[in-house]
């Protein structure tokens, strides 16, 4: 059966107005539109709606009974189409779910927490850790943003590119490696830790040493940043770690970071969406939010957090 939902807007001016000519005013139609289009919902209502008494137009009983109800569906029907141009934070209420590596995890968290409790009293952000393999989440819609250091290659994913983060390599206080000229040589000559959420013992860094004819040891590879650096503090592995963005992570535990003496490309921080969030205010606004918190990570910027 085909419904035609242009009859329930005229009926509500016409219920409104209880006059055919001023439901036409109101709707900007003719006076003769108007009164074909009552024709119609008397048709399909089998009802006449509006009947006239003297020079009046008076609302048949089945007419009062639709009249809030119609009322009702009409302003739903123009909420639901009529975009969304503000945002009220004080009662967005809302749970977000965000995917990242651990170490943004760790740095992003406290900025993030702080900012939206501040804003935005009963949002809740949910942090998942990245998979051990690639997964589709974002076009599944099971997570609201991904941050990471690879851009999703699917035409449906939005993605911006914050900055960049250069690799260091990260010791414990005392270690031979903290003073002198720390060499290519030198380096390799360590026994290191990788941090692999697959387990890879190699990697870039292999890649440049081996340019210069130099391999290094890997004693072990662990799946998070947090357990190569507690590893790190407790023993005379070095480890290698994007700077500002694991910075607090190293210093709460008292290590020692060095540039490296080798060329390795800096790592991206990359933030990933679906297009279907690109007109939501509330995903805009949360976006704008981690966008803020992580380039004050990659600047170095103290973001007001407690001490």
């Amino acid at each position: 059966m085909h419904v035609d939902l242009n009859l329930l807007i005229a009926l509500d001016a016409l219920l409104e107005e209880n006059s055919v000519a001023a439901a036409a005013d109101r709707l900007h139609l003719s006076a003769p539109a108007m009164s074909r289009t009552l024709a119609r919902i008397r048709k399909a209502t089998g009802d006449d709606i509006l009947v006239r008494t003297g020079r009046t137009m008076t609302p048949t009983p089945h007419a009062l009974a639709l009249r809030e109800e119609t009322r009702e569906l009409v302003a739903r029907a123009t909420a639901l189409l009529t975009p969304v141009t503000t945002l009220d934070l004080d009662t967005l209420d809302r749970s977000f779910t965000l995917r990242c590596h651990d170490a943004l995890i760790d740095t992003l968290a406290p900025r993030l927490i702080k900012a939206v409790a501040e804003a935005a009293p009963n949002v809740s952000i949910r942090f998942l850790a990245e998979p051990s393999a690639d997964v589709a989440d974002l076009a599944r819609g099971q997570t609201d943003l991904e941050v990471g250091a690879g851009a999703p290659e699917r035409p449906e994913i939005a993605t911006t590119t914050l900055g960049t983060d250069r690799m260091v390599a990260v010791m414990r206080a005392g270690h031979p490696l903290t003073e002198g000229e720390l060499t290519p040589s030198r380096f390799a000559a360590a026994d290191h830790v990788t941090v692999s959420r697959r387990g890879r013992l190699t990697g870039p860094i292999d890649e440049a040493l081996a340019g210069l004819g130099l391999i290094r040891r890997v004693r072990a590879a662990l799946p998070t940043t947090s357990a190569a650096l507690e590893l790190t503090a407790r023993t005379a592995l070095v480890t290698t770690v994007a700077e500002q963005v694991c910075r607090p992570a190293w210093q709460r535990l008292g290590l020692c970071a060095r540039a490296l003496p080798l060329e390795v490309p800096a790592v991206p921080v990359i933030v990933a969406w679906h297009h279907r969030y690109d007109s939501d205010a509330a995903h805009g606004w949360l976006r704008g939010e981690v966008i803020r918190a992580l380039r004050g990570v990659l600047t170095g910027q103290d973001s007001g957090l407690p001490a």
